[in-house]
């Protein structure tokens, strides 16, 4: 599968709770136009932002949530990769915000969960976004302070915000941002879709996922029902026309569908 948006997510605080900021690097690999060069088919956006009160987490979630409301507010359509150096975020929206949500939000000492209203909006983009056919997400691992150019240039978005320094953000051609800002993202040629329009690269594939369902959403006769269990719900579906019906893996994912079959 193709990923032609790579974005890259970063956040800080300044005392951790303090002064805090976020920064964005979107890179949209667009298909080529012969006619010109090839980095001016590739489009840099960034981003950023700060709070006066916050925590590094809060900073990191924020960056990975503002990227893709972006995406969805420039309707901006393809798979994308995050890169993030944050444990916090990759662990949290690969595995632990559905316990979470299971919990009603509680960790399993039966605390409040940190940030919550941060991982229930992303959590809900990511699942709308797969739901509408607009992107799957690959969430990577990048380390740190290593040596790579987009990492290191979120880093000083954020780290500048979180002082309240001036940062002056980039919008255009990947040719234009190595001129203006000198930065070499390191992109080469073979990596821009040569054919392949910016678009989804969906599997039509059934879903082998081994995940326990959260529930089964049904609409028959323009009435809808979620159920616990795949027998009630094919109990009620099958051998009847027009029905539609799907697994889903959290209340989020629940609640989303059951909105969209209302719009049927």
């Amino acid at each position: 599968m193709q990923y032609p948006i790579e974005i890259y997510t970063d956040g800080s605080s300044r005392g951790n709770p303090g002064p805090g900021g976020w920064g964005v690097l979107i890179i949209i690999k667009k298909e080529k136009n012969e006619s010109k060069n090839w980095k001016e088919s590739v489009k840099i956006i960034e981003l950023g932002g700060k709070n006066a009160h916050t925590t590094n987490n809060a900073m990191e979630l924020t960056a990975t949530l503002r990227a893709l409301e972006e995406l969805k507010e420039r309707s901006i359509k393809g798979n994308a990769a995050i890169h993030s150096d944050s444990a916090y975020v990759l662990a949290g929206i690969e595995a632990w915000v559905y316990a979470w949500e299971k919990n009603g939000w509680k960790t399993k000492e039966g605390a409040d969960v940190a940030n919550q209203e941060l991982w229930k909006k992303l959590l809900a983009i990511t699942y709308k976004a797969k739901l509408m056919r607009e992107r799957e997400i690959k969430w990577q691992k990048v380390k740190g302070h290593a040596g790579n150019v987009a990492n290191e240039r979120v880093d000083e978005i954020a780290t500048k915000s979180a002082l309240g320094e001036h940062v002056l953000l980039f919008t255009g051609s990947l040719i234009d941002y190595e001129k203006i800002l000198g930065y070499d993202l390191q992109i080469d040629a073979k990596d821009i879709p040569a054919q392949e329009k910016l678009v989804p690269v969906m599997s039509k594939k059934k879903s082998k996922s081994t995940k326990p369902a959260y529930s089964y959403v049904s609409v028959v006769s323009g009435k809808i029902h979620a159920d616990k269990t795949w027998e009630e719900c094919k109990a009620r579906v099958i051998g009847k026309k027009g029905t539609k019906y799907k697994k889903v893996f959290s209340k989020t994912e629940e609640g989303t569908l059951v909105g969209e079959y209302k719009n049927l």
